[in-house]
């Protein structure tokens, strides 16, 4: 009995030691604790060398489902009702159906951007935030939108400073978006949610797809909304800064570089070629200040997208140069050669080394990359080598079921590409109802909207994928494919029979 009594006694003691030290110890200051991410704020991080970063997977997208969770649309509805925007033609009961249906769909997903702000799980969130974003794509317009910015602005940046990595990549996009369909001359816009996004921009803690992100929805936001060139002029110093090796004592991701450079080129596009490609006693354009970079990305890593965004900017700067040539005379080979160059320019040497990196990238060959990686970069890089070498337009054709839109410039391309990244399924719906858009790339909204004012049975059986003529471009399809396989395969017949 005494011993079991002197061990009970000594158990006491030490649970009533341990409550004691922990009501002494008390909880530890703000200050002492340790924040997300590992960063007590953005001052240590700034100072930090070694940061612990966030993880997101590169081929994540805005674009993913959450099974886990309620659906966000009826994916097979939702496709109904676009192919129905897209082909109804302009004059009619159902497109004036399709068209209260787009705002009804709409209202109801931004209806719930109250309840998402008081939402306490992530997961939840960042499924709402999918939902506005293909409800803004797909179904949205300016006058839809404009009630709710403020909500959709404050929910945005809520999930920024707060939300695990996917739910913030997800707020940039949607933020990006937004700025598409809210249109021109929106400078309250921009100015609401451009401290955030540097802000994230600057931690490099976050996960990389989060900052390129956060990049490319400052810089459409400042392209669309903004009316402003002082923060263009900074944007594209920001730009600048964070596709060099090292931004703010912190070593750059190889696929930041590559947006910061794609974003430059899409700001580019909206200053005068002289602020871009000339060059006086008195003032060196951006792009010849840039050329120092652009040849540091083309020989540094073998990184495709880097060396791609490097060479889009290139042939930016080129087409500013040419463009600066021009000139009225009557005498055709003056026209021909009076154009600008870079010939007896200080700059004439790099042009040339730049311009032979552009055509070793569009022949290379060897086992340091893989063939399918080969393939692409050939593509993309001999559509470079036409302009800088050969002097040719690109040309682009986005075909819609009125027609198609013809780009012949390369500042009508980036712009393009740039958009079409933000809204992905929903950008022929938005440059048929946009007027923004329409007015950036000159089209006539009626004519895009034009289908030729068939009927729906003419439309089923002329432009359906079970009309005849989709029937018989598959059976020919099959006929030569047969025919190929047949032709490699005829030295293996013992009789030779001909094929």
């Amino acid at each position: 009995l005494p011993s079991q009594f002197i061990i009970r006694w000594c158990l006491f003691s030490r649970i009533e030691i341990r409550q004691r030290t922990k009501k002494q110890m008390g909880r530890r200051s703000k200050t002492n604790r340790r924040a997300k991410n590992g960063i007590s704020s953005l001052e240590d991080e700034e100072n930090t060398v070694d940061v612990e970063i966030d993880r997101l997977s590169e081929d994540h997208t805005i674009a993913e489902t959450i099974t886990t969770l309620e659906d966000d649309f009826e994916a097979d509805t939702d496709a109904d009702e676009i192919e129905d925007l897209i082909s109804t033609g302009s004059t009619g009961d159902n497109s004036q159906a399709v068209a209260i249906n787009r705002h009804a769909r709409c209202i109801d997903s931004l209806n719930s951007v109250e309840d998402l702000i008081t939402e306490k799980r992530s997961a939840r969130r960042e499924a709402g935030l999918r939902r506005i974003f293909r409800a803004v794509t797909h179904f949205g317009d300016t006058d839809t939108i404009l009630p709710f910015q403020s909500e959709v602005t404050s929910l945005c940046i809520q999930s920024i400073r707060s939300g695990k990595p996917a739910e913030q990549y997800a707020a940039c996009r949607l933020l990006e978006a937004f700025a598409v369909v809210l249109g021109a001359e929106n400078d309250d816009y921009f100015e609401s949610i451009e401290s955030a996004l540097r802000r994230i921009l600057g931690m490099a803690g976050r996960a990389p797809l989060v900052r390129i992100a956060a990049l490319r929805a400052l810089t459409l936001a400042d392209f669309i909304c903004a009316t402003d060139d002082v923060s263009t002029e900074s944007l594209l110093d920001l730009c600048e800064e964070v596709a060099g090796k090292e931004y703010r004592n912190h070593e750059v991701p190889v696929l930041l570089r590559a947006a910061a450079l794609e974003c430059w080129a899409l700001l580019s596009t909206t200053i005068h070629d002289f602020y871009i490609s000339g060059s006086n006693d008195d003032h060196s354009g951006r792009g010849i200040l840039l050329l120092s970079l652009i040849q540091d990305c083309l020989e540094g890593e073998a990184c495709l997208e880097l060396r791609s965004a490097a060479g889009e900017c290139l042939a930016i700067i080129h087409e500013a140069r040419v463009n600066l040539g021009d000139i009225d005379g009557d005498n055709g080979t003056e026209r021909r050669y009076g154009q600008g160059g870079w010939e007896n320019s200080e700059c004439e040497e790099t042009m040339d080394y730049l311009q032979q990196q552009i055509v070793y990238f569009s022949n290379q060959s060897g086992h340091s990359i893989s063939k399918k990686v080969k393939k692409e970069q050939r593509a993309i890089f001999r559509d470079y080598v036409a302009t800088l070498i050969d002097g040719e337009s690109p040309q682009q054709t986005v075909s819609f079921r009125g027609g198609s839109l013809t780009l012949t410039s390369w500042r009508e391309i980036v712009q393009l590409n740039f958009i079409r990244h933000c809204l992905q399924g929903g950008l022929q719906t938005q440059i048929l109802t946009n007027p923004t858009l329409q007015a950036i790339f000159c089209a006539d909204g009626n004519a895009l909207n034009s289908n030729g004012h068939l009927s729906q049975l003419e439309k089923r059986l002329f432009l359906s994928k079970t009309s005849e003529a989709s029937k018989q471009a598959y059976v020919d399809r099959n006929k030569k494919r047969r025919t190929r396989n047949n032709v490699k395969n005829h030295f293996l017949t013992a009789d030779g029979e001909e094929i």
